[in-house]
């Protein structure tokens, strides 16, 4: 028998830079911080930060090892195991794509597959981002 969930509960990346990533996600999609803390003994930095219908939880490791290059490349980080990116659903894909490239946000790829329209970014640490066409 299938475990009943009840939906996505937090997504957790980890950033290079505590502060900045915070203040990213707050200008470009606008998340709200929940709060703030560190792993005891790690060094490790943690927020979970409101976004629409879920949580984004952010770590950041002193001397973490830097995302890598294919990992930033949709196509390519496909041929890598393990999760790929997150996907904000907008009414107007077009539009966000827009309004995106003139925040200076990255724009990854643009994906039109099967009828869909969906655009790749890069949050300011390379994270994969998509930003799929729902309306």
């Amino acid at each position: 028998m299938a475990i009943k969930i009840n939906g996505i509960n937090h997504v957790a990346i980890s950033v290079a830079d505590f502060e900045e990533s915070i203040g990213w996600y707050e200008r470009v999609f606008g998340f709200s911080v929940i709060d703030r803390s560190e792993i005891p003994g790690t060094g490790i930095h943690v927020s979970h930060m409101q976004g629409a219908g879920f949580v984004l939880e952010i770590f950041c490791a002193p001397d973490a090892k830097a995302l890598p290059e294919e990992r930033k490349v949709p196509n390519l980080d496909l041929l890598t195991q393990g999760n790929k990116h997150f996907s904000f659903g907008v009414k107007d894909a077009h539009k966000a794509k827009d309004e995106l490239a003139a925040m200076g946000v990255e724009i990854a790829m643009i994906a039109e597959v099967d009828g869909t329209y969906g655009v790749f970014i890069r949050d300011n640490t390379g994270n994969l981002i998509e930003i799929f066409e729902e309306g």
